[in-house]
């Protein structure tokens, strides 16, 4: 016979038992899809990891970080009203002695503490602007590494089979010598094309080292591996002027130079503000004989000369961030676009380059050639060297597209 309390304890542990197997379930499916997930953008950019662990480490840019907030804390200093004013004298005189106390607070016209406020707002925009410029400067180049990077995978891979072939043709060379069915000057021909492989093989190495030990230095000298051997798909933009209406807002000197123009008119009304009277307020008292007296006082502060050709000076410095600004959208345009239809040109150069090798391709046809006698060694060497070239003049120009298009990705 099961009592009630028995019945609820079991009822308590199947439902108990679900939860825990349901959680655990919830838990598996989440890292599945956090996996996918992933995966998926890896898929989708290779060079994304690489440029975030650059961004965390590199140590420009943590100190143009911790510059950027020291400066930002500077700008704020001026913002509060000057500090009081306390005078304190005890006089001597016969037969009696006189003390004497002042307390007194200077104030600029209430506008001026307004435009200082802004102005100290926009300066810290800007204070941001320089920071961001580096940041992209610094992706960039890491990028434009990563793209050398993906070059040299690449032309490794495609030595690596060159190398192959170079060492089954001078292996076969060399036992056909032993046997009387070729003469020395085939054999040293395949000796010679070997050496002249595994010398280039051992350049492109060196060349992988030395950008992977660039790729160190930007990480704030920690190791990061790199072994793509093809380029992410690229979103390079199908229309420049659609492409530059959204990039032109997004530039870091351009938006420098605007927000230089904003302070430089703020600037202009700070100065007609401090051209208007301070004002001071305080309390005195005198203390004579033991018969004080005491009271307010008022001041009022003229500026004739003191402010004197400020407006003059901000007006001017405004009209230069304007001239400065329209220069730089000028020649921010004009390079984008020559680098824009330079780029369209070479992707059309690539697409030929690449069906070219697929359609034209007689590598294979020249392998069975040679291993059936039918051409000789050196005939295969000049035919071959075709094809080679073709594919190296390819694996550059996507080398050089990449190069030139990565600049549309950033803006």
């Amino acid at each position: 016979m099961i009592t009630e309390q028995q019945r609820r304890f079991k009822t308590c542990y199947i439902i108990s038992t679900h939860c825990l197997f349901i959680l655990i379930l919830m838990k598996k499916l989440a890292s599945i899809l956090l996996a996918f997930t992933a995966l998926n953008a890896n898929s989708q950019n290779e060079y994304e990891s690489v440029l975030l662990q650059i961004e965390a480490n590199n140590t420009t840019l943590a100190v143009l970080r911790e510059q950027a907030e020291a400066q930002k804390i500077s700008n704020r200093i001026g913002l509060s009203p000057s500090d009081p004013e306390v005078e304190f004298s005890h006089i001597w005189e016969n037969p009696y002695s006189r003390i004497d106390i002042s307390v007194r607070q200077t104030f600029d016209f209430p506008t001026v503490y307004k435009h200082r406020s802004k102005i100290a707002e926009l300066q810290n925009e800007n204070t941001e602007l320089p920071y961001k410029a580096e940041r992209i400067n610094t992706l960039l180049f890491a990028k434009q590494i990563c793209i050398e990077l993906i070059y040299y995978n690449a032309l490794a891979k495609e030595y690596a089979m060159r190398l192959q072939n170079a060492e089954l043709i001078a292996k076969a060379y060399k036992t056909n010598l032993a046997k009387g069915e070729t003469n020395i000057l085939e054999r040293n021909k395949a000796q010679l094309n070997l050496i002249s492989v595994q010398a280039e093989v051992a350049q492109i190495e060196a060349e992988r080292t030395a950008l992977l030990a660039e790729l160190k230095r930007l990480n704030g000298g920690k190791e990061i591996a790199f072994n793509a051997e093809s380029y992410p798909a690229n979103a390079f933009p199908s229309n420049f002027e659609e492409w530059y209406a959204a990039a032109e807002n997004k530039n870091p000197a351009l938006q420098y130079v605007r927000k230089q123009i904003e302070l430089d008119k703020q600037q202009i009304k700070l100065s007609h503000a401090m051209s208007l009277p301070k004002f001071s307020v305080g309390y005195m008292s005198e203390n004579i004989a033991d018969e004080p007296s005491h009271g307010i006082t008022l001041g009022l502060s003229i500026p004739l000369w003191e402010n004197k050709n400020r407006i003059k000076e901000a007006k001017a410095q405004a009209r230069v961030a304007e001239l400065e600004l329209k220069d730089g959208k000028t020649q921010f345009y004009n390079r984008l676009r020559r680098n824009y239809f330079k780029t369209v040109a070479l992707q059309e150069i690539i697409q030929k380059l690449r069906r070219s090798l697929t359609e034209n391709s007689n590598e294979p046809l020249l392998k069975k050639a040679l291993d059936a006698g039918e051409i000789s060694l050196l005939n295969y060497l000049l035919e071959i060297e075709y094809y080679y070239d073709a594919m190296n003049k390819a694996l550059e120009a996507e080398r050089d597209f990449e190069l030139m298009a990565m600049e549309f990705a950033f803006f």
